[in-house]
């Protein structure tokens, strides 16, 4: 309102001067006032937008500055991936033994056992053909798989004493939020057939109610079909740059779940083949392991000697 009032006075003024000189006046007057309302214009739109930002936020007062330090590396520390590449070194020989064991055993099984003419066997590489046909044929069932993929990892995080709070699958992908995570928990999809062992378990459940033993032989083409699916998901996923195995070292988690799934198959060999047993398993195990001994005291012996 002032500044109006001086206006209105200074304009009575320049009505008494000469017409040239007071249109020069009024020019510059509407120049200034130009400035000034642009100058105010400025202040309202930056004090506006002060306002928002401070009502949008939360404004927490009387609060220390946090510093953030970050420690020196400890030379004598060493990276648990280093522990983890060499221990997968150490269990490159148990892999070596256990495969000679299973498919010595499986050998013998199928060429003087005629494990080939079994039932099982029959039923279960049935299931497994039609599952690869399809998997080869067929589109892939994405999500069915990331949802046992994301629900075994839900699973060994509860076995191990780990809480989930957030599991999410989509046809993207899926993930599982949880308070607790090792090796096990990131590995487990990759040698828990989780479809199998749930075709197992409905099998022994029904079987407390009802006979299920006609049903023994569509149970063996389940399993087939269902290890054939959590076996080439497997190869067809390991190759995609899995964080679940370059977070614990992609050769120790490339090691462990080779020797994983070949216990899991030389478990399910014993189990479909009347002729094979756990004590005979285990007594052909234990000669490969005297002889892969033995063979290491000799390469051992003989670099000796060149000395």
């Amino acid at each position: 309102m002032l500044f109006l009032a001086e206006s209105a006075q200074f304009w009575h003024r320049t009505h008494q001067l000469n017409p040239r000189f007071r249109l020069a006046i009024v020019r510059l007057n509407l120049r200034n006032l130009r400035m000034t309302l642009a100058a105010t214009k400025r202040r309202s739109t930056t004090d506006r937008g002060r306002r928002k930002s401070n009502r949008g936020g939360k404004i927490v007062r009387n609060v220390a500055r946090a510093t953030r330090s970050i420690a020196a590396p400890d030379p004598l520390m060493v990276p648990t991936r280093w522990v983890k590449f060499i221990f997968a070194i150490f269990l490159l020989p148990a892999c070596a033994i256990l495969s000679e064991t299973f498919f010595t055993v499986f050998a013998r099984a199928t060429v003087t056992q005629r494990l080939w003419a079994a039932e099982e066997f029959w039923f279960f590489s049935l299931g497994a053909v039609l599952w690869l046909i399809a998997f080869l044929g067929l589109p892939r069932p994405i999500v069915l798989y990331v949802f046992g993929h994301e629900l075994t990892h839900a699973l060994w995080v509860l076995l191990m004493g780990g809480r989930v709070s957030r599991f999410r699958v989509g046809c993207d992908g899926g993930h599982v939020v949880t308070n607790k995570n090792n090796f096990w928990i990131a590995l487990a999809p990759y040698f828990f057939p989780l479809y199998s062992i749930l075709a197992i378990a409905a099998y022994g459940l029904l079987s407390l109610f009802v006979n299920v033993q006609p049903y023994g032989r569509l149970l063996y083409a389940v399993i087939g079909a269902t290890w054939a699916f959590h076996f080439s998901f497997t190869c067809w996923m390991i190759p995609k740059n899995q964080t679940d195995l370059s977070d614990q070292g992609t050769f120790f988690s490339l090691v462990v779940i080779y020797l994983m799934n070949l216990l899991l198959l030389s478990v399910m060999l014993i189990l479909a083949s009347p002729q094979i047993t756990f004590a005979g398993f285990g007594t052909d195990l234990l000669t490969n392991l005297s002889n892969f001994s033995q063979w290491i005291a000799d390469l051992f012996e003989s670099f000796a000697r060149r000395e």
